[in-house]
């Protein structure tokens, strides 16, 4: 089995992909001309520079394989590895799983267990 990918989404615009069939990112996502996306091992350090403190969020999990072509892993700026990227829309049928993603008492986001 593959390792799963991650994205953030705002719980609205998970709605709008679920009557759509299909999710088309994010205002952010549609800037930069790709959907973004983080392995288990960099989805804290993303959740804490680009969604701190946002509430309402869900945690979509999503099988690369799935993805085809349309997925690349690129450099993101200054942080070390290679970043997930999806150029196109991300089909629901690649979705393994939606689940909220609580901010915690600290205003940290709370994981699901297996998350690193």
């Amino acid at each position: 089995m593959t390792q799963p990918i991650y994205t953030m989404v705002r719980n609205a615009d998970w709605r709008a992909a679920e009557a759509a069939g299909a999710y088309a990112g994010s205002a952010d996502d549609r800037r930069d001309g790709f959907l973004h996306f983080s392995t288990a091992a960099q989805l804290r350090a993303s959740a804490a520079k680009h969604r701190a403190g946002e509430r309402d969020l869900l945690l979509v999990e999503v099988d690369p394989a799935a993805l085809g072509q349309a997925l690349r892993w690129e450099p993101a700026g200054s942080r070390p590895g290679l970043f997930p990227h999806l150029y196109g829309s991300l089909p629901l049928s690649a979705v393994r799983a939606v689940t909220p993603l609580p901010l915690g008492a600290d205003g940290a986001h709370v994981f699901p267990p297996g998350i690193d």
